[in-house]
Protein backbone atom coordinates (compact mmCIF):
# COMPACT_ATOMS: atom_id res chain seq x y z
CA UNK A 1 0.00 0.00 0.00
CA UNK A 2 1.18 3.34 -1.24
CA UNK A 3 0.28 6.58 1.20
CA UNK A 4 0.16 9.40 -0.32
CA UNK A 5 -1.66 12.97 0.16
CA UNK A 6 -1.10 14.24 -3.32
CA UNK A 7 -4.40 13.89 -4.72
CA UNK A 8 -6.02 16.28 -2.03
CA UNK A 9 -3.20 18.98 -2.64
CA UNK A 10 -5.14 22.09 -3.78
CA UNK A 11 -8.65 20.91 -3.45
CA UNK A 12 -11.07 21.99 -0.41
CA UNK A 13 -11.47 20.47 2.83
CA UNK A 14 -14.11 21.18 5.50
CA UNK A 15 -13.49 20.49 8.67
CA UNK A 16 -16.23 21.67 11.69
CA UNK A 17 -15.51 22.40 15.26
CA UNK A 18 -12.24 23.99 13.96
CA UNK A 19 -11.68 26.89 16.77
CA UNK A 20 -9.29 24.48 19.35
CA UNK A 21 -8.39 21.33 20.17
CA UNK A 22 -8.31 18.68 17.31
CA UNK A 23 -10.48 20.82 14.90
CA UNK A 24 -7.50 23.60 15.23
CA UNK A 25 -5.06 21.02 14.97
CA UNK A 26 -6.65 19.47 11.64
CA UNK A 27 -6.89 22.74 9.71
CA UNK A 28 -3.09 23.97 10.16
CA UNK A 29 -2.02 19.67 9.25
CA UNK A 30 -4.21 19.83 6.25
CA UNK A 31 -3.66 23.43 5.31
CA UNK A 32 0.49 22.48 5.55
CA UNK A 33 0.04 19.59 3.18
CA UNK A 34 -1.19 21.76 0.11
CA UNK A 35 -4.75 21.16 1.16
CA UNK A 36 -7.07 24.32 1.05
CA UNK A 37 -9.39 23.90 4.30
CA UNK A 38 -12.71 25.80 5.83
CA UNK A 39 -13.04 25.94 9.02
CA UNK A 40 -17.04 26.22 10.38
CA UNK A 41 -17.18 27.42 13.94
CA UNK A 42 -20.00 28.92 15.93
CA UNK A 43 -18.34 31.62 16.85
CA UNK A 44 -15.98 33.70 14.16
CA UNK A 45 -12.10 33.27 14.63
CA UNK A 46 -9.21 34.60 13.16
CA UNK A 47 -6.05 33.00 11.54
CA UNK A 48 -3.71 32.99 14.47
CA UNK A 49 -0.26 35.22 13.43
CA UNK A 50 1.89 32.07 13.74
CA UNK A 51 -0.05 30.87 10.76
CA UNK A 52 -0.24 33.57 8.79
CA UNK A 53 2.17 32.03 5.90
CA UNK A 54 -0.82 29.66 5.43
CA UNK A 55 -3.38 32.44 5.20
CA UNK A 56 -4.15 31.82 1.64
CA UNK A 57 -5.01 28.26 2.26
CA UNK A 58 -7.10 28.79 5.57
CA UNK A 59 -10.85 30.13 5.42
CA UNK A 60 -13.25 30.07 8.37
CA UNK A 61 -16.83 30.39 8.36
CA UNK A 62 -18.94 31.28 11.35
CA UNK A 63 -21.83 28.56 11.26
CA UNK A 64 -23.89 26.46 13.70
CA UNK A 65 -24.31 23.15 12.66
CA UNK A 66 -26.73 22.46 14.28
CA UNK A 67 -28.90 24.48 11.74
CA UNK A 68 -29.98 23.40 8.82
CA UNK A 69 -30.19 26.83 7.21
CA UNK A 70 -26.80 28.31 9.21
CA UNK A 71 -25.16 24.90 6.98
CA UNK A 72 -26.98 25.70 3.63
CA UNK A 73 -26.19 29.30 3.74
CA UNK A 74 -22.13 28.16 4.48
CA UNK A 75 -22.25 25.82 1.75
CA UNK A 76 -23.19 28.64 -0.58
CA UNK A 77 -20.15 30.21 0.75
CA UNK A 78 -17.96 27.53 0.51
CA UNK A 79 -18.48 26.76 -3.39
CA UNK A 80 -17.19 30.02 -3.79
CA UNK A 81 -13.87 28.61 -2.64
CA UNK A 82 -13.76 25.29 -4.59
CA UNK A 83 -15.34 22.12 -4.97
CA UNK A 84 -15.54 20.02 -1.73
CA UNK A 85 -13.43 16.75 -1.52
CA UNK A 86 -13.02 16.39 2.50
CA UNK A 87 -15.26 16.85 5.04
CA UNK A 88 -13.90 16.07 8.73
CA UNK A 89 -16.82 16.09 11.08
CA UNK A 90 -15.24 17.59 14.34
CA UNK A 91 -17.51 19.44 16.24
CA UNK A 92 -19.04 18.08 19.19
CA UNK A 93 -20.38 19.33 22.71
CA UNK A 94 -21.54 18.09 26.16
CA UNK A 95 -22.90 19.39 29.42
CA UNK A 96 -22.16 19.04 32.57
CA UNK A 97 -24.87 16.93 34.32
CA UNK A 98 -26.53 13.84 35.15
CA UNK A 99 -29.87 11.30 33.32
CA UNK A 100 -30.91 11.20 36.68
CA UNK A 101 -31.67 14.71 37.38
CA UNK A 102 -30.12 16.93 34.15
CA UNK A 103 -32.25 19.45 32.19
CA UNK A 104 -33.66 18.25 28.68
CA UNK A 105 -32.96 21.25 26.90
CA UNK A 106 -29.31 20.27 27.54
CA UNK A 107 -29.43 17.22 26.23
CA UNK A 108 -31.10 18.26 23.04
CA UNK A 109 -28.74 20.77 22.44
CA UNK A 110 -25.49 17.61 22.15
CA UNK A 111 -27.82 15.51 20.35
CA UNK A 112 -28.47 18.99 17.94
CA UNK A 113 -24.82 19.29 17.55
CA UNK A 114 -22.90 16.04 17.84
CA UNK A 115 -26.05 13.81 15.69
CA UNK A 116 -28.20 15.89 14.10
CA UNK A 117 -25.46 18.48 13.04
CA UNK A 118 -23.24 15.59 11.73
CA UNK A 119 -26.22 14.31 9.32
CA UNK A 120 -26.90 18.39 8.17
CA UNK A 121 -23.31 18.54 6.88
CA UNK A 122 -22.61 15.36 5.44
CA UNK A 123 -25.84 15.85 3.92
CA UNK A 124 -24.29 19.04 2.12
CA UNK A 125 -21.13 17.90 1.41
CA UNK A 126 -22.21 14.58 -0.31
CA UNK A 127 -24.77 16.27 -2.57
CA UNK A 128 -21.43 18.33 -4.00
CA UNK A 129 -19.21 15.11 -4.25
CA UNK A 130 -21.99 13.67 -5.77
CA UNK A 131 -22.81 16.06 -8.66
CA UNK A 132 -19.30 16.24 -8.98
CA UNK A 133 -18.51 12.45 -9.41
CA UNK A 134 -15.95 13.11 -6.52
CA UNK A 135 -14.36 10.16 -5.03
CA UNK A 136 -14.08 12.00 -1.36
CA UNK A 137 -13.42 11.03 1.94
CA UNK A 138 -15.96 11.79 4.69
CA UNK A 139 -14.19 11.87 8.76
CA UNK A 140 -16.27 11.69 11.84
CA UNK A 141 -14.48 12.48 14.66
CA UNK A 142 -16.05 10.09 16.83
CA UNK A 143 -14.69 8.98 20.39
CA UNK A 144 -14.04 5.66 22.41
CA UNK A 145 -17.04 6.79 24.13
CA UNK A 146 -18.64 5.66 20.69
CA UNK A 147 -18.20 1.74 21.64
CA UNK A 148 -17.95 1.70 25.47
CA UNK A 149 -19.33 3.33 28.63
CA UNK A 150 -17.50 4.32 31.08
CA UNK A 151 -17.73 5.26 34.21
CA UNK A 152 -16.87 8.89 34.31
CA UNK A 153 -19.03 11.46 36.33
CA UNK A 154 -21.71 13.56 34.39
CA UNK A 155 -21.44 12.13 31.17
CA UNK A 156 -25.03 11.63 30.94
CA UNK A 157 -26.14 11.78 26.95
CA UNK A 158 -22.77 12.13 26.03
CA UNK A 159 -21.45 8.22 24.85
CA UNK A 160 -24.93 8.22 23.76
CA UNK A 161 -24.35 10.79 20.95
CA UNK A 162 -21.35 9.19 20.08
CA UNK A 163 -22.95 5.20 19.99
CA UNK A 164 -25.61 6.69 17.50
CA UNK A 165 -22.17 8.78 15.58
CA UNK A 166 -20.62 5.49 15.28
CA UNK A 167 -23.82 4.04 13.78
CA UNK A 168 -24.34 6.77 11.80
CA UNK A 169 -21.19 6.24 9.95
CA UNK A 170 -21.05 2.83 9.30
CA UNK A 171 -25.31 3.42 7.86
CA UNK A 172 -23.56 5.87 5.48
CA UNK A 173 -20.98 3.29 4.73
CA UNK A 174 -23.72 1.17 3.04
CA UNK A 175 -26.26 3.80 1.75
CA UNK A 176 -23.31 4.89 -0.32
CA UNK A 177 -22.43 1.54 -1.60
CA UNK A 178 -26.46 1.55 -2.48
CA UNK A 179 -25.86 3.96 -4.97
CA UNK A 180 -22.54 3.10 -6.16
CA UNK A 181 -20.58 5.65 -4.51
CA UNK A 182 -16.81 6.31 -4.32
CA UNK A 183 -17.30 8.44 -1.12
CA UNK A 184 -15.24 7.05 1.50
CA UNK A 185 -16.45 7.61 5.49
CA UNK A 186 -13.94 6.76 8.55
CA UNK A 187 -14.99 6.78 11.81
CA UNK A 188 -12.10 8.12 13.87
CA UNK A 189 -12.39 7.02 17.97
CA UNK A 190 -10.05 8.41 19.96
CA UNK A 191 -9.85 8.03 23.85
CA UNK A 192 -9.33 10.58 25.90
CA UNK A 193 -7.76 13.29 24.45
CA UNK A 194 -6.11 16.45 26.64
CA UNK A 195 -7.42 20.07 25.30
CA UNK A 196 -10.81 19.04 24.12
CA UNK A 197 -14.42 19.55 25.32
CA UNK A 198 -15.27 16.57 27.39
CA UNK A 199 -12.32 15.37 28.93
CA UNK A 200 -10.63 17.29 31.53
CA UNK A 201 -6.96 17.11 32.48
CA UNK A 202 -6.33 15.07 35.71
CA UNK A 203 -2.94 15.07 37.45
CA UNK A 204 -1.59 11.85 35.32
CA UNK A 205 -0.19 9.71 38.03
CA UNK A 206 -2.63 11.07 40.94
CA UNK A 207 -4.81 7.93 41.87
CA UNK A 208 -6.92 10.27 43.68
CA UNK A 209 -7.67 13.16 41.16
CA UNK A 210 -10.30 11.16 39.12
CA UNK A 211 -10.69 8.27 36.69
CA UNK A 212 -8.45 9.56 33.84
CA UNK A 213 -4.88 9.05 33.92
CA UNK A 214 -3.67 9.13 30.42
CA UNK A 215 -4.64 10.82 27.52
CA UNK A 216 -3.54 11.57 23.65
CA UNK A 217 -2.57 14.95 22.17
CA UNK A 218 -5.04 16.57 19.23
CA UNK A 219 -2.00 16.08 16.79
CA UNK A 220 -1.81 11.98 17.85
CA UNK A 221 -5.60 12.58 16.25
CA UNK A 222 -5.05 14.93 13.05
CA UNK A 223 -1.82 12.56 12.80
CA UNK A 224 -4.72 9.58 12.41
CA UNK A 225 -6.61 11.72 10.14
CA UNK A 226 -3.89 12.15 8.06
CA UNK A 227 -3.16 8.53 7.45
CA UNK A 228 -6.61 7.93 6.55
CA UNK A 229 -6.65 10.92 3.52
CA UNK A 230 -3.37 9.31 2.82
CA UNK A 231 -4.97 5.53 1.64
CA UNK A 232 -5.22 5.03 -1.68
CA UNK A 233 -8.89 5.73 -3.26
CA UNK A 234 -9.90 1.42 -3.21
CA UNK A 235 -8.95 1.48 0.56
CA UNK A 236 -11.63 2.07 3.05
CA UNK A 237 -10.40 2.48 6.81
CA UNK A 238 -14.17 2.13 8.13
CA UNK A 239 -13.02 2.44 11.51
CA UNK A 240 -9.71 3.49 13.68
CA UNK A 241 -9.77 3.38 17.61
CA UNK A 242 -6.73 5.49 19.90
CA UNK A 243 -6.29 4.27 22.77
CA UNK A 244 -3.31 5.82 25.20
CA UNK A 245 -0.55 3.35 26.30
CA UNK A 246 -1.78 2.07 30.02
CA UNK A 247 -5.04 2.71 29.87
CA UNK A 248 -6.78 0.44 31.33
CA UNK A 249 -10.58 0.59 30.34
Amino acid sequence: MVLSLDRWIGKVAVITGASAGIGAELVIRLADAGIIVVGLNRRAIQLADKHANLKDKIHYIQCDISNEADVQNAFKKINKIGVVHILINNAGTTTKNNLFDGEPDTWRKVLDTNVIGTCIVSKEAIKIMTANKIAGQIININSILGHFVYNIPKANIYPASKHALTALTETLRLELIDIDSDIKVTSLSPGPVDNTEFFVRQNVGDGNNGPIKYFLNPEDIADAAMFVLSTPPHLQVAELMLRPLKEPY
